[in-house]
């Protein structure tokens, strides 16, 4: 069979990731903080930006500048506003945040005076050596205290063998016990245990209370029987009444099973709303928060360069405009992101008034689909808009994520939003008799009850463990 050699042309649209377009999108995903960040870095980039003053009135844009200097301008004008088709950008290409974030640097706090005033919080890891190293023990006790310390996790539970912890000291696996013992005695007492037994009983006897053999034997054999409520084998067993197993348990929840956690490494999370729907008169009101966003227009400085632009080289022709259109890009993107942003909350708000009104129990099925034929703009559009998005609501601060969630059918046709469902699981849980607690089945044949719709129990079941709601035989009050 002969092989032959052709040449093909094939015509395929294809949409490139320009970097304007990957500025653009990742705008879109930036959160309030992240915004902030995003147009301060701009500013120090691009000099045809400036930030407006609060006072200032908003100098003209590119479109409303007077035409007297173009024509002595050899800077072609570049429509970048008129020409773009926005909406080619904010509806093809998918979401990908940690994608478009890797392409820009990270803030630099350095120049936050404020942050640079507080001091780091410090971590477990420190606060040990801050206790063992001033201890008068020799060099090779300390190696090995730091080589316990080091292999530590974020609990404080130790998660190497003598024989490791040894290996990496360099000495042998029979002086280690003792440099541990006198680590598990550090604060917090019960630091580098290595099992939930283990750090409890260092606990009871640091606090003088291992003495009770029953109280030992318990810590050591039976805290899975006390974690799944199997009481009456443990009143047989030791021949105690209830009220004595009580007084138990009620020490062994006074120790901590994780005396590493108040040490973590993780730092809270502070959210500031985009925006705020507030009732007014009766109708509910959308509004941005403009507070601490800087407000940025075009540089005077375009004007200037370009009345004596004659006397500039090619290159610096092309930096200028360059830098020119990046500052119209941004200018553009940014109005782009808050109208997007006030048209799908007014969509939500319209949609979801029951919430606004009443709460939560409010809340109705939505999709992106619903929201996106409402403004007219694709479904990604919408999902990258929501995403990272805070509102403050007469009821508190929520993700615009929030807002669309399934439904549930009910009996005369009408829908329950799942999230609504949800709030009425936690409220029926919350006040539940502790001796008796709900069961699912329970909890599905009161919801159907109550709002009308066929809710089986292993969606409760679905529910309660998404909200983190352990189930009745765990629920159930401690004798």
């Amino acid at each position: 069979m002969p092989v032959e050699i052709s040449l093909q042309t094939k015509l395929r649209p294809q949409i490139l990731m320009t970097p304007k377009l990957q500025q653009a999108i990742h705008l879109l995903l930036c959160s309030r903080q992240e915004l902030v960040h995003e147009i301060q870095r701009a500013l120090m980039e691009n000099p045809f930006l400036e930030e407006r003053e609060p006072e200032q009135e908003q100098i003209k844009t590119e479109q409303e500048r007077p035409s007297s200097d173009d024509k002595d301008s050899p800077w072609k004008r570049n429509e970048v506003i008129s020409t773009v088709e926005w909406e080619e950008y904010l509806g093809e290409f998918s979401s990908s945040p940690q994608t478009a974030q890797q392409e820009y640097e990270p803030w630099d706090k350095s120049s936050n005076v404020l942050e640079a005033c507080h001091s780091a919080e410090p971590s477990l890891e420190a606060h040990l050596l801050a206790q063992l190293l001033p201890l008068p023990i020799d060099p090779v006790k300390k190696r090995i205290g730091e080589c316990i310390i080091g292999n530590l996790d974020d609990t404080g539970y130790l998660a190497a063998s003598d024989n490791e912890i040894a290996e990496l000291a360099g000495c042998t696996a029979q002086e280690v016990p003792e440099v541990l013992s006198l680590i598990q005695n550090f604060d917090p007492v019960g630091v580098a245990a290595r099992s939930l037994s283990e750090c409890l009983l260092i606990q009871l006897h640091a606090r003088n209370e291992d003495n009770d053999e029953i109280l030992t034997c318990l810590l050591r054999q039976h805290l899975e029987d006390i974690e799944k409520h199997r009481f009456k084998p443990l009143l047989k067993k030791f021949h105690i009444d209830e009220e004595k197993l009580r007084g138990y348990i009620s020490v062994i929840q006074s120790l901590e099973p994780r005396p590493g956690s108040s040490f973590g490494s993780s730092h809270p999370c502070y959210i500031s709303p985009d925006i705020f729907v507030r009732k007014i008169d009766g109708d509910f009101v959308i509004s941005l928060n403009e507070e601490d966003l800087p407000q940025i227009q075009l540089s005077p400085m375009v004007d200037i360069l370009a009345a004596q632009a004659k006397g500039y080289s090619d290159k610096e022709h092309e930096f200028m405009d360059s830098c020119r259109q990046s500052a119209i890009w941004i200018i553009r993107s940014l109005e782009e992101r808050q109208m997007i942003l006030c048209k799908v909350m007014e969509s939500i708000v319209r949609r979801q008034r029951d919430f606004f009104e009443h709460g939560v129990y409010g809340l109705k099925p939505l999709i992106l689909k619903d929201v996106a034929a409402d403004i007219g703009r694709s479904e990604s559009s919408i999902s990258r808009i929501t995403t990272n998005k805070y509102v403050q609501t007469p009821h508190g601060i929520f993700e615009l994520k929030y807002f669309f969630n399934s439904g549930l059918e009910g009996k005369s046709g009408s829908q329950v939003g799942s999230e609504s469902v949800k709030a009425r699981i936690r409220a029926l849980i919350a006040g539940e008799d502790p001796d008796a607690p709900l069961s699912d089945e329970d909890i599905s044949t009161r919801i159907n009850s109550a709002l009308g719709v066929k809710v089986a129990r292993r969606t409760v079941a679905k529910y309660r463990e998404s909200l983190g709601l352990p189930p009745a035989s765990k629920r159930r009050k401690l004798l």
